[in-house]
């Protein structure tokens, strides 16, 4: 039986099918481990942008107590400037 140049293309495009897999199966994987990475950082982020988010809620609700940290909310921009110390700033000068 001779060998045709038929049944030479086939086995060569089966070679290059099977290698063209195994890249594209080391690619999948890798994105997903790269995935999964991300989304563990990301999950850390949302976790610490809660936390900074109540406390911050709690220095506002303790700003009604006892007005003394209204200059740090005010320069961390969480509350906003009163009229009334503007009006003073501006009246001694």
């Amino acid at each position: 039986m001779k060998n045709s140049p038929l049944t030479a293309f086939l086995v060569a495009a089966l070679a290059v099918s099977a290698l063209l897999s195994v890249v594209f199966c080391a690619f999948y994987i890798s994105s997903t481990r790269e995935k999964r990475r991300w989304e563990g950082q990301v999950e850390a982020i949302k976790n610490r942008n809660k936390a900074v988010t109540r406390l911050a809620n709690e220095a506002l609700e303790y700003s009604k107590h006892d007005t003394n940290i209204d200059p740090i909310l005010v320069w961390a921009n969480l509350k906003a400037k009163s009229p009334a110390s503007s009006s003073n700033k501006a009246s001694s000068k």
